[in-house]
């Protein structure tokens, strides 16, 4: 199992200063490789005898012209160039199969400052990190899980660094689940996950709670003259807020995804189109505060390591129009998201429609179960892998544990 662990880093400021510049030359190597990757790929489509670009032979051509023209990329890891058009190499097979968008160049400040190590590269010594060129840098916590250890991401968010460290460990760290249990798990926007035992989990919102202080801090940005030191600090504080505003997020989803998790052996959920969702600008800043993909790729991964199963029902599955009542599952033609309760006109049954859409998640999941396993005798946990063919299943346990 391949997990990977985030841990802040505290750096004097000499290593801090160390940091943002192994950062900036990954950044660097990363735009200089994308620009000739596009140009040695134009002239192969016009001359075919011309060698077709690949992250191989742009890190020979790199390390080939470096010591001359940018002999300041010797003044950190070699690491931190390298490992970048590794990086990029990877982003275009992701493109050419489909699976990802064409890659962009990175924009210093508007990016994510980072730089990847090899496991040669470093060591870990309790609660230290040893970095080429740099010597020891202390960590806030030690590393949680034994064995091998396979790489490090070292980042920054706002004015804080982080160091990513990925272990392959065959050590099982959460237990199995503490029922046979299924739940259905429907996601909304005035609460954020309705579980079909009737059980409503707000959701935290903070997007919303520091609006006001977002929009303050947003003005004051926008009138600090350019280059100015006035300018840095007001630029610090809104990416101190925005980070606050995602780690509140997070947690929150932490709580609820491993409650789950740890109570129920099966768990259905829906699976939605939230880039659609997003585009009604009516609610659009109301779903994305919820976070529904994060919570969707956190109970994946947690149940994977429980070995618990996630159904993922088919998006155009009528969870919230069809009636949960034992013995009925009319389903009504209209729905707006403007009503909360509905009456089936069949039996009768009055429904919450959050809990029903919930209801029938969750014995979607059970039928899902059984067919899968072959009659109701067999339990959920006899084939643990089964993923639905209208939704990829993927378990990946290379998630951040905060």
């Amino acid at each position: 199992m391949i997990i990977s662990h985030k841990i802040r880093l505290a750096p004097n400021n000499k290593q801090a200063t160390y940091l943002a510049k192994a950062a900036g030359t990954a950044r660097f190597a990363y735009n200089w490789a994308l620009a000739e990757w596009q140009t040695q790929y134009t002239a192969w489509k016009d001359d075919n005898t011309q060698p077709k670009p690949n992250q191989m032979g742009l890190r020979r051509q790199l390390n080939a012209i470096k010591r001359e023209q940018f002999p300041w990329m010797l003044e950190v890891t070699k690491n931190a160039p390298q490992m970048a058009i590794i990086q990029l190499g990877n982003a275009f097979k992701n493109f050419f199969a489909g699976r990802a968008k064409y890659p962009q160049f990175k924009k210093k400040g508007k990016s994510r400052d980072s730089f990847t190590l090899t496991n040669d590269q470093f060591a870990i010594d309790a609660s230290r990190i040893r970095i080429p060129n740099l010597g020891l840098v202390r960590m806030r916590e030690t590393l949680r899980f034994s064995g091998k250890i396979l790489s490090a991401t070292v980042s920054r968010t706002a004015d804080q660094w982080f160091a990513s460290i990925t272990v392959d460990t065959d050590q099982n760290y959460l237990p199995p689940a503490e029922n046979q249990g299924t739940v259905g798990v429907d996601l909304g926007v005035s609460a954020l996950a309705t579980l079909s035992t009737g059980e409503k989990v707000a959701g935290a919102k903070p997007h919303r709670a520091l609006l006001s202080r977002l929009q303050r801090l947003s003005r004051s940005l926008s009138r600090k003259v350019k280059g100015s030191a006035n300018r840095h600090k007001a630029k610090q504080k809104l990416a101190r807020l925005h980070a606050r505003i995602a780690n509140i997020r997070q947690d929150g989803l932490h709580q609820l995804t491993t409650d789950l998790t740890h109570r129920f052996d099966t768990i259905g959920i829906e699976d939605l189109n939230v880039s659609g969702m997003v585009k009604n600008r009516h609610l659009s800043r109301a779903i994305s505060d919820m976070g529904f993909f994060e919570f969707r790729r956190q109970l994946e991964y947690k149940a994977g390591m429980r070995g618990s199963v996630v159904v993922v029902a088919d998006r155009f599955f009528a969870s919230s129009k069809t009636c949960s009542a034992s013995g009925c599952g009319h389903k009504v033609d209209k729905l707006p998201l403007s009503v909360r309760e509905w009456t089936c006109p069949v039996c009768g049954v009055v429904h919450d429609r959050d809990v029903n859409a919930a209801k029938n998640l969750q014995e979607y999941a059970v039928s899902y179960t059984v067919s899968a396993c072959g009659g109701e005798g067999s339990g959920s946990r006899c084939k643990p892998t089964v993923k639905p063919a209208p939704a990829k299943q993927e378990f990946n346990a290379m998630t951040t544990f905060s």
